[in-house]
């Protein structure tokens, strides 16, 4: 199993207004992609700036190019994306995971 993490940074102000736009758009993305098994959005604040995550977890790489394409080690962004983030970070993360999701 591989877990793919993608990170961005937003006003603590719109942390909550992105969070709902990232799982209207990307997490349902992953949930509509064949061997995605699971996706989350992690948030934590530190004062002015809000961190946030998604984690989502994949049956291979393959099932990731499914979703992100031949470069899927490229971050995947969406048109409200550039409205919230403070920056566009250019890769995700990719971690083999080992165990199961229930």
């Amino acid at each position: 199993m591989i877990v793919r993490v993608w990170h961005g940074r937003t006003k603590t102000t719109d942390a909550d207004a992105y969070r709902e736009y990232v799982t209207k758009t990307g997490i349902a993305d992953y949930h509509s992609t064949p061997g995605n098994l699971n996706a989350q959005v992690w948030q934590h604040p530190e004062g002015d700036v809000t961190h946030i995550w998604t984690v989502s977890w994949w049956i291979n790489i393959e099932s990731i190019r499914a979703f992100a394409g031949r470069n899927y080690k490229k971050a995947k962004y969406y048109a409200e994306d550039k409205k919230y983030l403070l920056e566009l970070e250019p890769t995700v993360q990719h971690y083999e995971c080992f165990g199961k999701i229930r």
